[in-house]
């Protein structure tokens, strides 16, 4: 605990039998929960987890209140009644923990492997129903410090951010440890994912090390987290719709420790950046339509029209000259500039609108 706050820590693992026990061993001693999410591995990571059940002190939890019924807190109990029901959206999964009232190391055995995010959002799930009041994530292959976490986690308990996540690209190391191939493909993916998600500020989107407060956790609905390695951005466009405030702590990049990456770079910088731009579309319609009228919404959607007005009028134009070796008609040309330049003010003051309205919630 830390001042009084319960604080937990989810531990994604798939195929991690080398590295979990480090994992475990260096937890610092203000965890009071450490769930291991083992995500179908193949090789040893449960067997290696369940020998370091019995040796791990006991933390009690606080225990659950639950909601008494009267007449103002009809809404309060139907939440709890779909808190109850949303397990079977999972994963299937099992707690392999007799008593995981009164024992630390947690273990949920995933029934097959589904991904990082499917992982982390069934440990989100186990805090979420103790009613943790931090929930911290750090991979199962110890590239996170846990001397950082603290750092992580005082915002969420002392400040009431709902979401703080490490950004290693501020630490002046970043470029001369990070392997360049990850960090480009990490800064293609933190500038796709200001604009999707309305948090303009953030960079280092695909660090995994971040901690939640028991608010945000209740705000979205944890089991539509991306299940793959999109997860970080598909989360941060979530906490944005919920108006949850966000804050980066610098946070020191870790590699050439023993960890053996199972992401493929090129693979995923073109499947993530059509997730976000669906995510973005989402993002405009609920939280400046449906929720709260804003007229970015509109200076969006104008800004697409017109340049896909433009298009035709352009392909005609490229065609005139390198294909038939023509003049451009002038008209063309007028219009095709109209609506160019007409769409690229409208996307500039509908950008200016979303940044200066997503500030509040950058802390």
């Amino acid at each position: 605990m830390i001042n009084q706050k319960t604080i937990a820590v989810v531990v994604p693992a798939y195929n991690e039998e080398k590295q979990i026990g480090m994992v475990i061993e260096t937890m610092p001693d203000f965890v009071d929960r450490i769930i291991v999410v083992n995500d179908g591995s193949t090789d040893k990571t449960e067997d290696i987890v369940r020998g370091y059940m019995k040796n791990q002190p006991v933390k009690k939890l606080p225990e659950r209140v639950e909601i008494k019924e009267n007449r103002y807190n009809h809404a309060d109990r139907v939440v709890e009644k779909l808190n109850g029901k949303e397990l079977e959206y999972f994963v299937p999964s099992v707690v392999f923990n007799s008593n995981p009232d009164e024992e630390r190391l947690i273990l949920i055995n995933q029934s097959k492997n589904s991904g990082v995010g499917a992982a982390i959002s069934r440990g989100y799930k186990w805090c979420k129903d103790y009613r943790v009041d931090c929930t911290a994530v750090m991979a199962g292959d110890g590239q996170m410090d846990p001397d950082e976490l603290r750092d992580l986690c005082m915002p969420v308990i002392e400040q009431d951010i709902d979401y703080v996540k490490g950004n290693r690209l501020i630490h002046r190391s970043s470029w001369l440890v990070i392997p360049k191939i990850r960090y480009f493909g990490n800064s293609i993916l933190s500038s796709f994912t200001k604009i999707a998600s309305g948090y303009w500020h953030v960079s280092d989107t695909q660090t995994g090390y971040t901690a939640i407060s028991k608010k945000a956790l209740n705000a979205i609905k944890i089991y539509k987290i991306y299940k793959s390695y999109g997860m970080p951005n598909d989360l941060l466009v979530k906490l944005n719709i919920s108006y949850c405030s966000i804050k980066e702590i610098g946070i020191k990049p870790v590699y050439n420790i023993g960890e053996k990456s199972k992401m493929k770079v090129m693979k995923v910088i073109p499947r993530v950046s059509f997730l976000l731009f669906r995510l973005f579309i989402k993002r405009l319609w609920i939280k400046y339509l449906f929720r709260d009228f804003h007229p970015l919404f509109l200076l969006y959607h104008m800004a697409f029209v017109l340049f896909i007005a433009a298009i035709p009028f352009a392909v005609l134009m490229i065609e005139k000259i390198l294909i038939r070796g023509q003049e451009i008609v002038s008209n063309h040309l007028v219009i095709f500039v109209f609506l160019f330049i007409s769409g690229f003010q409208s996307l500039l003051f509908a950008m200016w609108m979303d940044i200066q309205d997503n500030k509040r919630l950058y802390k």
